[in-house]
């Protein structure tokens, strides 16, 4: 899919001023230019451009806003100014698996005085020596290069946190709408309550029936026998 066709897609019939994240990842650039990109894309922190043949950043529009940029996997090489001129609030940078080979092309990114991560793995400036101290020392404004740290410690993965964070919060929400138990314990209770009471009426209704039923037999059979009486006393005078 081309890249003009991929964003009216991800729009999903929003202005561009609304959108905040785009991921455009593995669709088709033109000429290895970007294009549908514009000024109008205000608001957007957070821009994906992964596997989509980019062999320049010529086009890319100003995004005062953005935050993270994913550049992985395509043939830039150069041309890296175009960031700090466009992008200049940028914390996180990937241009892993990209043709960039030595230091001069990175030298570009020290004008972005907010990055904070940069990601070149599987790029040939790699095979540097002293490659890490290197670029340490050229952007002293980055933490964590590769996902590392020049102590070696591994950089936080802010998406978990926020998973973490979604999850707890969906536990209380499952809590909340669970109730306290002793509701349902109550009215559970109360329930069985009622239905015995049910049970007892009923009892009670079935007995009185038995014996009003025997107390008409008794009757009838009183009747029957001063019948009979009778007619002896007849017999008998």
């Amino acid at each position: 899919m081309e890249m003009k066709k991929r964003i009216n897609l991800e729009l999903r019939n929003r202005a561009p001023e609304k959108v905040t994240e785009l991921v455009l990842d593995n669709c088709r650039s033109s000429n290895g230019e970007i294009e549908g990109l514009n000024d109008s894309f205000k608001e957007l922190e957070f821009l994906s451009m992964a596997s989509v043949e980019l062999t320049s950043l010529a086009k890319l529009p100003t995004l005062s806003k953005l935050r993270k940029l994913e550049l992985s996997d395509n043939i830039i090489s150069g041309g890296l100014e175009v960031l700090a001129e466009r992008c200049p609030n940028l914390t996180y940078l990937n241009l892993s698996g990209n043709k960039i080979k030595d230091l001069g092309t990175v030298e570009a990114l020290q004008n972005l005085k907010n990055l904070k991560s940069l990601d070149l793995f599987n790029c040939e400036i790699t095979n540097l020596e002293d490659y890490r101290d290197s670029i340490f020392e050229l952007l002293q404004q980055i933490t964590y290069l590769d996902g590392f740290d020049q102590e070696d410690n591994e950089a936080p993965d802010s998406e978990d946190d926020d998973d973490e964070e979604g999850d707890e919060d969906g536990d209380n929400e499952d809590e909340d709408e669970a109730g306290p138990p002793g509701e349902y314990e109550e009215e559970d209770d109360e329930d069985d309550g009622g239905s015995d009471l049910g049970e007892g009426e009923e009892e009670e209704e079935v007995g009185l029936s038995y014996l009003m039923k025997e107390g008409i037999q008794d009757e009838d059979d009183d009747d029957d026998y001063v019948e009979e009486g009778g007619d002896e006393e007849k017999e008998g005078k």
